[in-house]
Order: structure tokens, then C-alpha cells, then sequence
């Protein structure tokens, strides 16, 4: 596989406004053919969720989920750009659907940007301290650091994680193909998430 460049990375970036990490696995799987790479995109409804995500998403509901008898509860908010989605039964199902997976998940964060610095850092230690006491070659410890990274995400990050219905979708993914469908730019802002006899201190 030609190697893919940041130079590379960052034309489809600029072309797109996609991330830079979905820029590069899109480069990966088209094997650096620039157009294979927008066409990935397009179809994972990327291209078109970052060309809106610019647009202001003042409008949406907070969605609130009961969970057991009352032993759950999940508050979110969802915002999109106007009253009208706001109401449609597209957009509820999609806010319910993200309470649904709250409930179930426990995500900590929304996005990867929302994980602070210290956390990450600790995380990537912790991992770095297990390879090492494992015995693992130096060399490869960088690559288990990143695979411990990655499914980290996957636990506590709400859209790194597979939705719960399909798992072949991450929320991200599921968020993108909504976005596309309903034509305007979805925001999930906020979340909190409760159990019955928990403490506050995480």
C-alpha cells in the first residue's frame, strides 16, 4: 500500500472538512486513491456531516429515559437548526435512541476532544506501565498504547462506541446518517446519566 502522507491527509481535509483521523482510514481503505478515499466518505455520510456542522444548531429537545423501574435515568440534548426538525418524529427517534444508549453505555465523554489532557495521559501510562510489565519489545509498545487508546474510546467515548442496535455503526456513524437524511446539522451537546445509589465521585 503507497504510504499515505500528511500533505495527503490534509488535501482531503481541506476538500472535505472531515477529521483528520476519518481522512486518514479513508486514505487507508482507498489505499491512497484520492477519489476512492472522498467516495468512503461520502458513503459513511462524512463529507456531508462536516459541510453542515458549521451551521449553527440552536433548535432540538432534551430527551429524558427511565431506565429498570426508575433505577436509570438519562437526560440529553440534542440540538439541530430549526423548530421544524425539532418536532419531526426522525429527530425525536434519534434523541431517544441516544438516551437509549446513555443508559446503556455509560459513556463519559461526547467526543474524544471532550476527554481532558490528564486523563489521556494517565490512560496512555497505565498502558504503556502494562506492556512493559508484560514484557512486551519496546518497539511494539507504542502500537499496544494505541490499540488500549482506541478501545478505551470505544468504552467511554459516546460516538466512538458501536450503537446498540447495530454494532456495525458507531454513534458517530449513526449521528452522520442522520444528519444526511434529515438535511440539517445535529448536535448532541449534552448528557448526564444516573443509577439508582450511586455515588457523584467517579
Amino acid at each position: 500500500m503507497p504510504e499515505i502522507t500528511i500533505d495527503m491527509i490534509k488535501k482531503l481535509r481541506g476538500d472535505t472538512g472531515v477529521g483528520i483521523s476519518d481522512c486518514k482510514a479513508a486514505l487507508e481503505q482507498a489505499e491512497g486513491d484520492m477519489d476512492k478515499a472522498m467516495d468512503y466518505l461520502r458513503e459513511k455520510g462524512l463529507a456531508l456531516a462536516a459541510k453542515r456542522a458549521s451551521r449553527d444548531a440552536s433548535e432540538g429537545m432534551i430527551e429524558l429515559y427511565s431506565h429498570g423501574n426508575g433505577r436509570v435515568g438519562v437526560m440529553v440534548e440534542v440540538n439541530c437548526e430549526t423548530d421544524f426538525v425539532a418536532r419531526s418524529e426522525s429527530f425525536r427517534t434519534f434523541a431517544h435512541e441516544i438516551a437509549l444508549q446513555v443508559a446503556a453505555t455509560s459513556p463519559l465523554y461526547i467526543s474524544e476532544e471532550d476527554i481532558p489532557a490528564e486523563v489521556m495521559e494517565h490512560e496512555k501510562q497505565i498502558a504503556t506501565n502494562k506492556a512493559r510489565e508484560e514484557g512486551k519489545p519496546e518497539a511494539v509498545v507504542p502500537r499496544i498504547v494505541e490499540g488500549y487508546i482506541k478501545k478505551y474510546m470505544e468504552d467511554f467515548v459516546l460516538l466512538k462506541q458501536p450503537y446498540i442496535r447495530d454494532d456495525a455503526l458507531t454513534i458517530q456513524e449513526y449521528l452522520n446518517q442522520t444528519i444526511a437524511s434529515i438535511g440539517e446539522n445535529i448536535v448532541i451537546r449534552r448528557m448526564a446519566r444516573w443509577a439508582l445509589g450511586e455515588t457523584s465521585e467517579m
